[in-house]
């Protein structure tokens, strides 16, 4: 037992212990399957949030059997069929209820799926047990056939206080001294993935039954931050071209990535404005180099992206920041991320809404969604009877009501 891993022998083991304001949802459709109007539900949010420990842990309290199934390894038809299909029509074991879980749905939407998306929408049709479905993005375009017939289940990470006290009951279980400032930095570390909290604690306190900062900061992540902060140093605080070109040599990120770095910090470096739209111009330039790199294949130009980013940064300011700053992760791929996960909520309004007036998507998208949003955002009522007619997801309905 001694190599368990602390995620596995943590597990939650009843829906009480779980943290997920959402779980109760799940466990709704799983406990009530035969009420429900969706034949499966999809379980959808970022790495660590719970997702597949929370169908274990209500299977747990329930008395039901599962069938794990990963989608990256059932890649078409006749596998699905053969494995999934067979499964939700055969009583379970001892005649106990069964639950069948897809782990990892989203693995499945590759063009080497040959029919793998509707094998298991006809598997949904005909299946006398819950199924349930785990997904990072839920709204890729081929696992459109089986997301109109799911209930959407949104998880969202979990916050860094959940995560700290999950850490302090696993180190009072494992017996590891702690400094309580030192488990907090460990949490907000996590980011909101709480497997990879209990990963890393079990890592650096294993052997040692001890916790502390310098262990902590020895992480990747950490460590790969703090090489990002020493080139931004270069970069930012200092006018030699030389010096500056060589700061992003040794860095492990993509050059594309390291300019979001320069672009989230620019405005708390250059204060002067003239400094800011001239470091801003090659940024932009740099750009142009990524596109042209992008669209073409020409490798070549990733020379002068290094050189606009980090030298161009550099000779634009007139004087240095003497303030010491503390630099920030780029939020650009988090609003990204966010944007398009609307984006992909509004798709799949409009797709159920053309389904039913058979009117294209870009139609209903042009035409009647933003209509239907403010009458939906204005009345309650009518938000309900647009939900239930179209047979829009809770996530859905939200979208269409502006939250």
């Amino acid at each position: 037992m001694t190599h368990e891993p602390w995620t596995k022998r943590y597990l939650p083991r009843s829906s009480v212990e779980l943290i997920q304001e959402k779980a109760q949802a799940l466990k709704d459709f799983i406990l009530n399957y035969r009420k429900q109007k969706r034949r499966a539900a999809i379980v959808h949010g970022p790495v660590g949030c719970g997702k597949t420990s929370s169908v274990y842990a209500i299977a747990n309290e329930a008395g039901l059997e599962i069938l794990e199934l990963n989608a990256s390894d059932l890649r078409n038809e006749d596998s699905i069929q053969a494995v999934a299909g067979n499964a939700a029509r055969q009583m379970s074991l001892f005649s106990k209820g069964k639950i069948i879980l897809i782990d990892e749905v989203d693995g499945i939407a590759g063009r080497e799926d040959r029919g793998g998306t509707a094998a298991i929408a006809k598997i949904m049709e005909e299946t006398a047990f819950p199924i349930v479905m785990t997904a990072n993005d839920p709204f890729e375009k081929k696992l459109d056939t089986i997301r109109k017939k799911s209930l959407l289940i949104e998880y969202s990470p979990i916050p860094y206080q959940a995560i700290h006290e999950a850490l302090k009951k696993v180190c009072g279980a494992e017996s590891i001294t702690y400094e309580e400032q030192d488990l907090k930095a460990l949490a907000l570390r996590a980011g909101g993935d709480l497997r990879g909290a209990i990963n890393d604690l079990q890592l650096l306190s294993q052997n040692t039954l001890k916790l502390d900062r310098t262990q902590i900061e020895s992480l990747s992540d950490r460590d790969r931050t703090a090489r990002i902060s020493d080139a931004l140093l270069r970069i930012f605080k200092s006018t030699d071209i030389n010096l500056a070109i060589t700061a992003l040599d040794n860095i492990d990120e993509e050059l594309e990535r390291c300019a979001m770095w320069i672009d989230e910090n620019l405005p708390q470096e250059y204060k002067n404005p003239e400094d800011l739209k001239e470091a801003y111009n090659h940024l932009s330039r740099a750009d142009v180099f990524t596109g042209r790199i992008r669209r073409w294949q020409h490798w070549r130009f990733l020379v002068y992206v290094n050189a606009l980013i980090s030298a161009g940064v550099a000779i634009s300011k007139k004087q240095k920041n003497r303030q010491p700053t503390n630099y920030k992760q780029p939020s650009r791929p988090l609003k990204k991320y966010i944007a398009n996960l609307k984006y992909a909520k509004m798709n799949a309004t409009a797709q159920k809404l053309a389904e039913k007036t058979r009117e294209s998507n870009k139609t209903a998208i042009q035409q009647h969604l933003p209509y239907l949003r403010m009458a939906c955002i204005k009345s309650r009522e009518t938000a309900e009877l647009i939900a239930q007619e179209l047979e829009l997801s809770p996530e859905e309905k939200n979208w269409l009501c502006g939250r």
